[in-house]
C-alpha cells in the first residue's frame, strides 16, 4: 500500500513532474497537492535547501502528513548566480514565466555566447512529523542559456536553457527526456531512494 505524502506547492506542473518522477523511480507513494486553505509560506531563506524547508514543514504541520517539497531556480554565471532562489519572481511578481524570461534575455542582450553558462539547481526535501526526520538532496544541471525562447514544454526557464551537450532546451525535450537529466529529476530520484 503506497505510502502518503503532500507536496508543498500550488504549483500544478511540479506536482505532475514530481509525481512522474517518483513514480519513475519506484516509490511507492501517493504524491497529494497541497490544501488550498494551507498557509502560504514566505519564502526568507538564503538558499534553495532552507526555502525548501521552509516550505515541507509548513505543509507537514498543517496536514500531518510527511511532505515533500522543493526549491528551485537558474543560477546565471554572467550574473553572479541570479536569480537564484529569486527565480519565479524575477520581474516583481511570482511566477509570471514569460516575463521572467523576457527579463532575463533583456539582461543577457549583451552577454556573448560563451559567457552565458548557467546551472538549473534544485534542493528537495522530506519531513515527516511522525519521526521528526528532515532529509535533503540536491540536483545540479549545468547547461547554456538560449538567445531566444525555444520549445512549448516544460515551465519557468525551460524555453532558454540548453543543457550541456544538448542542442534542444529543456522546453523542446519530451517529460521523460527532460526528466532523465533535469535537476529536479535528480533530486527527487535521490529522494527517491530515500523513501
Amino acid at each position: 500500500m503506497p505510502r502518503t505524502y503532500v507536496m508543498a506547492t500550488r504549483n500544478a506542473h511540479k506536482v505532475e513532474e514530481v509525481s512522474r518522477i517518483l513514480a519513475a523511480s519506484g516509490a511507492d507513494i501517493e504524491l497529494l497537492p497541497l490544501p488550498g486553505e494551507a498557509p502560504d509560506v514566505e519564502e526568507i531563506g538564503s538558499t534553495f535547501a532552507a526555502n525548501a524547508l521552509l516550505k515541507a514543514r509548513s505543509a507537514a504541520e498543517f496536514t500531518g502528513l510527511p511532505a515533500i517539497a522543493d526549491d528551485s531556480g537558474l543560477c546565471v554565471d554572467a550574473l553572479n548566480g541570479m536569480p537564484g532562489i529569486h527565480s519565479a519572481r524575477w520581474c516583481g511578481r511570482h511566477g509570471d514565466d514569460r516575463a521572467n524570461l523576457e527579463l532575463l534575455l533583456g539582461q543577457l542582450a549583451e552577454t556573448p555566447a560563451p559567457r552565458r553558462s548557467a546551472q538549473f539547481v534544485c534542493a528537495a526535501v522530506v519531513v515527516d512529523p511522525s519521526s521528526g526526520t528532515e532529509q535533503i538532496v540536491e540536483g545540479v544541471l549545468e547547461g547554456r542559456l538560449a538567445e531566444e525562447i525555444h520549445g512549448e514544454g516544460g515551465f519557468g526557464y525551460d524555453p532558454i536553457f540548453v543543457p550541456m551537450g544538448e542542442q534542444l532546451t529543456t522546453a523542446e525535450m519530451s517529460p521523460e527526456e527532460k526528466d532523465a537529466i533535469s535537476h529536479r529529476g535528480q533530486a527527487f530520484r535521490h529522494l527517491a531512494d530515500l523513501l
